[in-house]
């Protein structure tokens, strides 16, 4: 939309790149050209802005194929105004001195006009296409037949209109159709589903099978090595019986060695011992026998008198000791009485 100002009773137009510009006054055409600029009274000038960039018209229409089945085409045709000239000759792109608003929707018009020449050539295609068909290969076909039909369309060129890409964005039936059709599919992939996990289930069941192997084939071998070490340990245990056994033989007969060593050092000793007690006994008894001997022969030689007195001093020897002696007078009288009689 072209920008204008006020000034005066004059207006000022500025006009985008994109946009081509059409000045009329009394029926002459001072400015024509895009990107324009200049000033103009409203009640004189008569101004057409057409747009000469490329346009985006998405369309969506429904079709019904040879089978009878309803369809729905999403396109998308890129075109652009090659004529600016002719397109505002045919169609009305005048705008409004005041605001720059166009006065009718030219646009619209150019999106109808394409919209229903892609339809018919698409449902030319289509109505001759089974669904099965129209789904595998009709996206092409009908891209291909509405790009054929709009670049033969004498219409488009007498307006100024060149078309410059089609795009067909889907072809899609009905849902109920589109459900029914996805069945098979939908079963056919999920058959490759569970043969895929009963593959996968069949391969962990033979590795389960051969790490079981595995572990029965360890532990057999496990099983045989213990019989070999109990066997080991057995013979071992033997061994170091027989060891210990002959280990206590030898001590015994060593201990029995040194027991009749050490009875007969003993029994030596003894009658050594008991030779010299009797030898010693006899000494003591010849001893005390020549003593007696010796004795006897002194006393013999020794008077009465001197054996009395030797008696005595014997016997004194033997006494007890006496600390202090008490005599009574029934003693005393009786000893003084003894004495007066001797006298």
């Amino acid at each position: 939309m072209a920008d204008i100002t006020r000034r005066l009773g004059w207006r000022h137009l500025r006009g985008a790149p994109t946009a081509h510009i059409r000045h009329h006054r009394g029926g002459k055409l001072l400015h024509d050209g895009p990107g324009l600029s200049f000033w103009f009274r409203a009640l004189t000038a008569a101004i057409s802005e057409v747009p000469v960039d490329d346009r985006e018209l998405a369309m969506t229409f429904h079709a019904r194929t040879s089978d009878f089945q309803d369809v729905a085409v999403q396109a998308t045709v890129t075109y652009r105004i090659s004529d600016p000239a002719l397109a505002a000759a045919r169609l009305d792109f005048s705008i409004d001195p005041d605001t720059g608003a166009w006065r009718t929707a030219p646009l619209e018009q150019l999106g109808t006009l394409l919209t229903e020449t892609a339809q018919q050539h698409a449902l030319d295609v289509l109505s001759r296409t089974p669904l099965s068909a129209a789904l595998v290969d009709g996206v092409t076909a009908v891209r291909e037949r509405i790009a054929q039909g709009l670049a033969g369309e004498p219409r488009l060129p007498a307006t100024g209109i060149e078309v410059v890409a089609v795009r067909v964005v889907a072809l899609r039936p009905e849902p109920e159709v589109e459900r029914a059709l996805r069945t098979p599919a939908r079963e056919q992939i999920q058959q490759g589903a569970d043969r895929a996990t009963y593959e996968r289930r069949a391969v962990a069941v033979e590795r389960e099978r051969a790490i079981a192997e595995n572990e029965l084939a360890s532990q057999i071998e496990l099983a045989r090595r213990e019989e070999q070490l109990v066997d080991q340990r057995g013979t071992n245990a033997r061994r170091e019986a027989e060891e210990h056994a002959a280990a206590d033989a030898v001590r015994a007969e060593a201990e029995a060695a040194r027991t009749v060593r050490l009875a007969e050092a003993e029994a030596t000793r003894s009658v050594r011992l008991a030779r010299a007690e009797a030898e010693g006994a006899r000494e003591v008894g010849a001893a005390r026998a020549q003593a007696q001997a010796a004795w006897l022969r002194v006393h013999a030689e020794v008077d009465v008198a001197t054996l009395h007195a030797l008696t005595g001093t014997r016997l004194a020897e033997n006494l007890p000791q006496i600390d202090s002696v008490t005599v009574s007078p029934d003693v005393l009288t009786g000893l003084l009485a003894r004495l007066g009689a001797r006298e």
